[in-house]
Parts: structure tokens; sequence; C-alpha cells
């Protein structure tokens, strides 16, 4: 028992000095902690051994007088707290900060009622708000703010820095706005929790405003890491030209600094203003760090900029960064990749010192992007043979590569392994991805039912089935499912409105297509795109109603592109409109003389109407122009 009593001391006593391992929970250690300050370490602690409490005795010099030093001896906890007047504050501030600590909910409570009961509450409550502030109980610990009417910022800090930690940005603002009525300054930690809770509920107002005041308090020229909690509140708030005037008139810049910068540029799809950055960093001599190569990895893939990756890469391999950081490595399997380079990715992967199921990932989505459905999924069985269990972005992209060669077999052991793992309650894209390989497959029943039975559905996920039965020329099924997503709640995008009126145009259901048509900006919202278009101008050419399709394509101010051009032409050959053919063509040779398909498209109509002088002379036109 000795020894164990000795263990439990030794572990107790490295858990306080690192603060990682737990001190104290219902079930292992149960006691009285207490440090004292200055001075030796403190501690009780009270753990059950068999059926027998031990009480272990590790103070050293104490200063509590023999008589409550006997009571504590008896184990009469609370007639050892009974004992104890004002002169012993210290130890339960000490037995509060432990429970903070260790977020022994339990024991601070306790703690709490015995302050209560011994009259000096009021002289622990900044304690006791920090030991609930721990343990995650904000509402307490801001209630015991306002009964006490507590004059310390740094209790009022914690409970704002603690509803920022759990997300919860205008709590967090309301306490600070509190804190400021009550008479109490804020310190630079509690305007850097309240910029955080800014950059949560992206209030750029207030975030302004307290720009105002550390300005003006002179703080920023006090802390570095106050500037770059307002650099990353601006970005946040995705004002990204304040958040680079913040940068520049900051007297202390850091690649911190910069590196929410950089991030707040590829955030906003700015990706060659995030490049520049990078480089004006460097020049301006601070040195790049796994966070910087990370984002400028990122930007490169983005814009495939192939070169400037590279440049990254010797970077990275020079200063040996790649032996310690295994989401450098797949940064960089995945800037490959994306820039269409896989067989570098493949190569980096390979010599990377750790693989994860994210490096292995981005290699797979590079094959899957290539259309290399194959390789895709040999890398994936080569990563379980390394033991590495996919993820949902990895099923995600096997499942198109299963698409791709309408591997049904395959995706449906994929299919088995996502349902054992538990991954469909939360993701809905892995779920559209199952919608989407079932229906490649040709399989849209089960696509169906797998729809049907997601936890969550999207206007993807019946844009997936729709165009399931639309390959499979089941027209009537994709024509209900149109009507079902609306019943589902779900509106229609450009993609599903396209599609429909596909349909309605290989049906020739004109009144149909054209009642969708005019709803898509007036019911749903929807901008028609150049394909919506194009199939109006088809369905019209279907049905024989040429003229309508020529006043629809001379309304649209996307007549600039030829693709419209073409189709109504197309509705041409139909009609067997040579006169209208011929103006149609016009129009697209006005756009591009070299157009070659206006050339091919209309003399198909000359030579459906038997007209070989006309196709003679278009030929030659056509050699002129387009050669």
């Amino acid at each position: 028992m000795a020894n164990s009593i000795n263990n439990l001391i030794a572990n107790l006593e490295a858990a306080i000095e690192d603060r990682k391992t737990p001190l104290c929970n219902e079930k292992s250690l149960k006691g009285f902690l207490n440090e004292s300050k200055p001075g030796p370490k403190r501690s009780e602690v009270k753990e059950q051994i068999g059926t027998e409490p031990v009480w272990i005795d590790v103070y050293q010099n104490s200063s509590l007088s023999s008589g409550k030093l006997e009571i504590r001896k008896s184990g009469d906890q609370h007639a050892f707290i009974g004992a104890l007047s004002s002169d012993d504050r210290d130890a339960f501030v000490n037995s509060l900060r432990i429970c903070a600590r260790t977020k022994d909910l339990v024991r601070g409570a306790s703690i709490h009622r015995e302050l209560v009961q011994s009259g000096l509450l009021e002289k622990c409550s900044d304690a006791l708000v920090t030991m609930y502030v721990k343990c995650g109980e904000l509402e307490k610990a801001e209630t015991l703010l306002y009964l006490h009417k507590s004059k310390l910022a740094f209790a009022w800090t914690a409970v704002i820095a603690g509803y920022t930690h759990q997300g919860r940005g205008q709590s967090a603002l309301d306490c600070f706005k509190q804190m400021q009525h009550e008479g109490i300054l804020p310190n630079s930690v509690t305007y850097k929790c309240a910029l955080k809770a800014c950059a949560l509920i992206k209030s750029t107002d207030i975030g302004r405003d307290i720009h105002k005041k550390v300005s003006s308090r002179g703080l920023l020229q006090e802390d570095p890491g106050l500037g770059n909690a307002l650099v990353n509140m601006y970005v946040k708030c995705r004002a990204i030209s304040d958040a680079q005037k913040v940068l520049e008139e900051l007297s202390s810049r850091d690649v911190v600094s910069w590196n929410i910068l950089i991030s707040g540029y590829i955030q906003e799809d700015e990706v060659e203003q995030a490049l520049d950055c990078v480089e004006q960093m460097q020049h301006k001599g601070i040195l790049p760090d796994l966070v910087t190569y990370v984002s400028a990895l990122k930007a490169c893939a983005k814009i495939r900029a192939i070169e400037m990756g590279r440049h990254f890469h010797q970077e990275i391999t020079m200063q040996g960064l790649l032996q310690n950081n295994i989401e450098l490595g797949g940064a960089l399997v995945n800037m490959y990749a994306k820039c269409g380079k896989i067989s570098e990715a493949q190569r980096v992967l390979e010599e990377l010192p750790f693989r994860d199921v994210i490096s292995w990932s981005a290699l797979i989505a590079g094959y899957v992007e290539e259309g290399q459905a194959e390789q895709a999924l040999k890398c994936s069985d080569q990563m379980q043979h390394e033991g590495i269990v996919p993820d949902a972005v990895t099923f995600v992209y096997m499942l198109r590569a299963c698409a791709i060669l309408r591997e049904t077999k395959r995706g449906r052991r994929i299919h088995v392994e996502i349902v054992r793992q538990g991954l469909l309650q939360n993701d809905i894209i892995l779920g559209n991805a199952l919608v989407d390989m079932y229906a490649k497959c040709g399989e849209v029943s089960v696509a169906r039912c797998i729809l049907e039975e997601l936890p969550f559905r999207d206007v993807v996920s019946w844009n997936t089935l729709i165009a399931g039965y639309v390959q499979e020329g089941e027209l009537e099924h994709a024509l209900n499912c149109f009507e079902w997503m609306q019943i589902d709640g779900i509106l229609p995008d450009a993609v599903t409105c396209a599609c429909v009126l596909n349909v309605c145009s290989q049906q020739g259901l004109i009144q149909k297509g054209q009642t969708l048509f005019m709803n898509m900006i007036t019911k749903y919202g929807v901008k028609p795109s150049l394909e919506s278009y194009t199939c109006m101008i088809a369905l019209f050419g279907h049905a024989g109603h040429l003229e309508k399709a020529v006043r629809l394509v001379q309304e649209v101010s996307a007549a600039g592109s030829t693709t419209l051009w073409h189709a109504l032409m197309g509705s041409c050959q139909k009609s067997a409109d040579v006169n209208v053919a011929e103006w149609v063509f016009e129009q697209a040779e006005s756009l591009d003389k070299s157009d070659e398909s206006a050339y091919v498209l209309l003399g198909n109509i000359y030579a459906a109407a038997s007209l070989e002088g006309q196709v003679k002379r278009l030929e030659g036109m056509r050699i002129r122009n387009c050669y």
C-alpha cells in the first residue's frame, strides 16, 4: 500500500507541474487539494484503496494551527473547513485553482458550498469564477461576477475567453460590454478575446470600435499579439483590405501576422495576392514557417502554379521541414496532384517519412481528377495495406473512381464499410457520392433508396438522382424526381433546371418547359444559364416553334456566344428553314469568321435541301476563313 500511495503522490505532483494529467476526479482522487503560495506545495488527497479511505498527508511546513491539523487528520473534512478563518482564504483559492486545472466541477461546486457556509465566498469569488469558466459553466461564472461586483479585469476576461472558446461570440461581447459598463478597464488580453468574438460572429463594427480604443491607448505598441488579433478579426470578417492596412501599420510584424493575412487572401480566392504576401514577407527578412508553406502550397494548387510550387518544395526540403510535419507533406502531395503532376505527387508521397490518410487522400483525389480511376483504387488498397483507415474524404474519391469504372461490386464493399463506420450520419458529400456511384453504375433504384435514407439531402443529392434517371432513359422518373425534391423542401438550382429542360426538350413538353423557364427567376431565384437557354432553343425547335426560338435568342444578352447560334441553327435543320439558317449563320460568322461548326451546320442544312451549289460555295468560304 505504501508503494501505491507514493506512486500516487508522485503522479499528482508531476501532473501539477505539467498541467496535463487530471489530478482529481470522482472515481480516483477525492480530496481537499491545496498549494501554498509562496512557499512549498501542499496537498491532501483522499484515495479509495479497496474499501478503506486513506488520507495521504503531503503537507510540508504547514502554517495551520495544531488544533486545525488534528481536525484535518481525523478525516472529517467538513469539520476541518468549518475551523478555517478568513486568514485561511488562500487554502480555498488554491484548491479552486487545482479544480480549475483538472476541470473537477464536482469538487469545485463542493468548495463553493463550503465557502458560502464559512462566509468566505466574497473573498474567493474571483477564483470561483475562474474555476467555473475552466469547467465550462460560463453562466454560473458570469452570475458570480454580477452578484459580487468583481472589479478584477482578469475575472471578466476569463468569462469572455470562455465564451469565445465555446464559439459563443455574442455572449462574449455582451459580457465585454457589461464589463465596461461596470467601469472596469479592459486590458490587452481582454481586447484579444473580444476581437476573437467579433471574428466569430463577423461583427466588423464592434471590431472597428475596439481597434480605435486599443490604438488610442497605445496598446498595439505594447502587445504585438494584439495586432495579430486585429488582423485576424478583419480577415474573418472578410474585410481583407483593412487587415492588410493594419498589418502595414504594425510597428512589429512577425510570421504569425503574415500567415493570418495570407490565409485571408486564400479564403477570399485572391490567390495571387496571397503569393505576393509570401514574397513580401521574405523580402522583409521574415522566414516562412510550416503554416506559411502550407498556405502557399494551397494557393499554388488553386491556380495550378506548378513552378512556384516546385520553388516552395525546394525551400521546404532545404530547411528539412518535411521530417517533422505530416500536414506539410500532405499539402505538397495535394499541390502536385491539383497541378496535374500526378507522378510527382506519387513520388513525394513515397518519400515522406510519415504518411497519413490526408496525404493518401490527396493522391487518390489527384488520380480520380486525372481520370485514372484504376490507379486511384490501387492507391486506396496500398493505403489500407499500410494500416491507414480511409476517412470520409477518401471514401468520396474511391466512390467516384468506382462510378467512372462502373465498378458496382467494389462500390458496394465501400458502402458497407462506410455504414460500419457510421460516416453517413454527418457527411452529406459522402452520401451524395454514394448516390452518384449507384446512379452512374446504372442502379438508379438503389441510388434512390440511398437518397431516401440519407439523414440530410440537398440539391446536389436530387440533381445526381435526376441525372441518373436521364442517363438510363427513364425520363418520366426524372420529372417525378423534380417534383419530389420540391416536396422535400429543396429548391432547384441552375443544374436542376438545365437537366429538366433537357428532358422536356427530348419529350417535346413545350408547355412544361416554358413554365419551368419562367419559374427559374420568378419562383426559384435562378438566373438561366447558357445551357438553360440552349435547352429552351432545342425545345422550341423540337416542337416546330422556330420563331419562338429566334425571338428567345434575340432577347438574350448572352447572344454574343456562338453556342446559342449553333443551337438555333440546329433548330433550323429540324424545320428545314434555309432562309432563317442563313441569317443565323451570318450572326455566328459576325462573332467568329473561323467558326467551323457554323459552316458544318449550314452545310448540312444545304445538303438536306439538295442545294449542292450552295454546299460548294460554303465549302470554299470555309477553306478561306478557317485555314
